[in-house]
């Protein structure tokens, strides 16, 4: 266990997990199964990608709990798909209460996707992962407070994809990317889910 008492607690199956994964009955499979695991895929780095832009001053759990949701208006985030949206569809996604009806963070996905749509097949899942800081070099944060918000890899990654012209993807933002996708591993040294395949 961490220095910290009760840095890393227990789950209900006794092992312990990230402090987070147990605030919520939500988080707990989505911290086992996914938080931290490898994506690939255009369409699917671009829905992590959009809804790390719709978390966005807002709680995860908030995201977790509509993402159904959100893949069912957002055509389940198929780039060509979504690029093809129309005014119309717009003000469907704005009247739509099972997302976020944020007209800013709507339409940046509308906008991503369009840029997207014009990339080749693979080249957002390359540009992503080209930014994956090296393993060795990050040692498992022990605590809470060892886990940073920003990093100079998501710094570079926010620059990039701004540079290529998307939207919403600041620094913060491309560092839970980063989290979300596995490019890093900040579950906590002692986590049970850091060394599960």
């Amino acid at each position: 266990m961490s220095d910290t008492p009760g840095e890393t607690p227990l789950g209900p199956d006794g092992l312990p997990r990230c402090p987070w994964a147990l605030s919520a009955p939500d988080y707990l499979a989505y911290h086992d199964e996914e938080w931290g695991r490898p994506v690939h895929g255009d369409d699917a780095l671009f829905e992590r990608l959009s809804l790390e832009a719709f978390q966005s001053g807002l709680s995860w759990i908030t995201i977790l709990r509509r993402r159904p949701g959100f893949r069912a208006a957002f055509a389940d985030f198929r780039i060509a798909k979504v690029a093809e949206f129309t005014d119309t569809d717009r003000e469907r996604l704005l009247a739509d209460a099972g997302i976020i009806r944020n007209r800013a963070k709507i339409d940046a996905t509308l906008a991503n996707a369009r840029v997207l749509a014009g990339w080749e097949p693979g080249e957002l899942d390359a540009l992503i992962w080209s930014h994956a800081p090296e393993p060795a070099g990050r040692p498992a944060p022990r605590t809470l407070a060892d886990v940073p918000a920003v990093t100079p890899e998501s710094t570079a990654l926010s620059k990039t994809l701004k540079k290529r012209g998307l939207r919403f993807v600041g620094p913060t933002t491309a560092y839970a990317l980063m989290q979300a996708c596995g490019l890093v591993n900040d579950h906590l040294r002692e986590c049970a889910a850091r060394t599960t395949p």
